[in-house]
């Protein structure tokens, strides 16, 4: 059996119409971007934290209220990391070797807590850039349209303590 297909000359496809297209989003610069995400500041203000601990994305920015869930980081920061330290340690090493042959001591005391320091320092900016970078290019549920885009997180009040049930006195006789 056989088949044919025909294409408009020159294989392009028919235009879409003008009222299938979805709405234009905002430009969002992506250096400037980067430059706050580096920074631990929020993508979109530059004024908020990014994050609420060490490697933890806050939710929402406390200043804009930008919302900072969507993000999708997972592995990637720690990668980048293994590859930027990893071309920052790799060659020292080598040319310390070279030049003056030290003992394996001497390159385990010197190498390990270089590698460790430089991965704990780099980790949050890098991370902080990743996140930037998907907010800035409409990634995952930064989109408004996106399939991807999830609900809000349930964020815990500050109010824990005054739902906690009152202690407890047995009745008067």
């Amino acid at each position: 059996m056989t088949m044919t297909v025909t294409t408009r000359a020159g294989g392009a496809q028919p235009p879409v119409p003008a009222d299938d297209e979805a709405p234009a989003l905002p430009k969002r610069p992506i250096p400037g971007a980067l430059a706050r995400g580096a920074r631990g500041l929020c993508p979109a203000c530059g004024a908020g934290r990014m994050f609420s601990s060490y490697l933890k994305v806050a939710p929402f920015c406390q200043t804009c209220g930008e919302e900072l869930y969507h993000q999708r980081a997972d592995d990637a920061p720690p990668y980048a990391v293994i590859f930027v330290v990893g071309h920052i340690v790799v060659p020292l090493m080598v040319i310390v070797e070279e030049l003056f042959h030290p003992a394996l001591w001497v390159h385990l005391a010197a190498w390990l807590p270089l590698t460790l320091f430089l991965s704990l320092v780099l980790l949050p900016p890098l991370k902080g850039m990743l996140v930037a970078l998907q907010w800035a290019l409409h990634m995952h549920g930064f989109d408004p349209a996106s399939p991807e885009r999830e609900e809000p997180p349930l964020v815990a009040p500050l109010v824990a303590p005054l739902l906690a049930p009152a202690s407890r006195t047995p009745p008067a006789p």
